[in-house]
């Protein structure tokens, strides 16, 4: 749930099942043209079969702001941890699904 207080900030409630997060080795990003479907999935080896473990569903507009914040978090993470390093991105089988992948 959001909230505006008086200043215009937005307090942001996260709940105890959120903030466990989940895991993820592949997301998956399709688009129309207005809106951009991310799933992220939980790809195990060995296994011939992955599973969505979420969905998220963008605007374009909120893609492109998400887009520039995950550059200036990289950018920021690397100049403290130095460079990440880059694997082939290609999942180890074919999954017949969309060929955008982050």
């Amino acid at each position: 749930m959001e909230e505006t207080n008086q200043q215009g900030q937005i307090n942001i409630e996260l709940s105890e099942e959120m903030a466990e997060g989940v895991y993820s080795n592949l997301a998956i990003i399709t688009h129309s043209h207005s809106e951009f479907v991310v799933d992220f999935v939980k790809l195990m080896p060995g296994t011939p079969k992955a599973k969505v473990k979420s969905r998220v569903i963008l605007t374009p507009e909120h893609a492109k702001r998400l887009y520039k914040a995950l550059q200036d978090n990289i950018r920021k993470f690397e100049s403290m941890h130095g460079p990440i390093k880059e694997t082939d991105p290609t999942p180890p089988f074919n999954l017949n699904g969309p060929t955008a992948q982050a």
